[in-house]
């Protein structure tokens, strides 16, 4: 039997690759703040490259959507509300802490997210969903604190930041459910990344910034739009086609494990003990949600 084209291991392999690439952007979107007090034009960029690539398949669906006010307004939402607020919540997250921190922070939109199905289930947590909900407030308290209820070990901004990250998530998970359904994934992520990209650029006034990037700034701000948006999404994409939502989800956790090893030993980022042991309690809860599905 040859498995070498089989779509398990397709998808195996693609989800956890697309979280090693979004864990990589985001250790080079930590480089981008730390070193050049920058952040790249990832929302813009990425969207441009993405609505050229779905332009030819998609044309239709992306001009009709347009004719519908409802649809229209709803996808605006989406672009600002769930990309444009993910991608600006967790590179501000980033540089008030660090890559690794930010990435862990923001996977706690699934504890959120299993919250939400609850109450519009009308239903309590079962007993594996509430040992998340524990295991995401101690890993939590963990990298706030450092163990030590008496200092903050994680600045509050950090910490603001890194929550209003998974919030956004929220937001970006659950606003585009039906767009998706209706005009396909493609055409929605495409201009709703170009929406957010145009949003975030007028309000930051981007023209008028005057940055300098040395040759290791540019590639570090390219793999953040290639590696960490383009190649990361689709990556994950196929995964879920390959494998379904849930599993690609948790093999999707070396994301944050990525990010780690990234900080680590090319900033030179270092973390204490209570800091692994709450990255650890809350990735954990990846691995219990998959299971309730």
């Amino acid at each position: 039997m040859n498995t070498t084209n089989s779509p398990a291991l397709r998808g195996t392999l693609c989800a956890a690759l697309g979280g090693v690439c979004w864990g990589f952007s985001g250790t080079c979107g930590q480089y981008l703040f730390s070193r050049f007090g920058v952040s790249s034009l990832r929302l813009l960029a990425a969207g441009l490259i993405m609505v050229l690539l779905a332009f030819p398949k998609h044309r239709g669906a992306m001009a009709a959507i347009w004719r519908s006010p409802r649809e229209a307004a709803l996808l605006v939402c989406y672009g600002v509300l769930g990309l444009l607020m993910c991608q600006y919540a967790y590179m501000t997250a980033i540089s008030y802490s660090n890559a690794a921190t930010a990435t862990v922070l923001q996977t706690l939109n699934l504890v959120l997210i299993m919250l939400l199905t609850c109450l519009r289930g009308h239903r309590p947590p079962r007993p594996v969903e509430l040992t998340a909900l524990v295991l995401a407030l101690a890993g939590t308290f963990l990298l706030a604190t450092g163990g030590d209820i008496r200092h903050m070990a994680l600045s509050p901004q950090g910490l603001l930041w890194g929550l209003a990250a998974a919030v956004a998530v929220v937001s970006y998970v659950m606003l585009p459910r039906g767009l998706m359904a209706r005009w396909g994934r493609a055409p929605i992520t495409a201009m709703g990344m170009l929406i957010g990209g145009i949003a975030v650029n007028l309000a930051a006034r981007s023209w008028t910034m005057d940055v300098h990037l040395p040759l290791r700034g540019w590639l570090a701000a390219a793999c953040i739009v290639v590696l960490g948006t383009i190649v990361a999404f689709s990556l994950i994409m196929q995964g879920i086609q390959d494998v379904g939502p849930v599993k690609a989800s948790m093999l999707a956790a070396t994301e944050p494990l990525s990010a780690t090893v990234f900080s680590a030993l090319w900033l030179g980022t270092a973390f204490s003990w209570t800091d692994l042991i709450g990255f650890a309690c809350i990735i954990s809860t990846i691995f219990l949600l998959a299971k309730t599905d």
